[in-house]
């Protein structure tokens, strides 16, 4: 992960955010410091460190509320037919 430079201009771009060139120049800094950080973290030997938290098994049980369930989305449309919701066309007749 060694990056001697980053291009903050094109990182910007891809963000579609405008840099003045006064912000690059203090941009450009942080970016090259917090990389430097992300690297040294990645470093550390985590291998006998044991997990504080199981990653699974905290989840709640999946039962659907009864507003959504097929009937109960009906019950709420404000136009339906054939259980089915209508919706007004939104496309021209090509």
């Amino acid at each position: 992960m060694s990056q001697s430079h980053i291009d903050v201009r094109y990182v910007a771009n891809l963000a579609r955010l405008e840099l003045s060139d006064e912000e690059v120049a203090v941009f450009q800094p942080q970016l090259e410091a917090i990389l430097k950080h992300v690297e040294t973290l990645s470093r550390v030997d985590v291998s006998g460190i044991k997990e504080t938290a199981p990653l699974f098994g905290r989840m709640r049980d999946d039962t659907p509320h009864e507003s959504l369930s097929p009937d109960g989305l009906l019950r709420n449309a404000p136009d339906q037919a054939q259980g089915q919701i209508r919706v007004p066309k939104v496309v021209n007749d090509a």
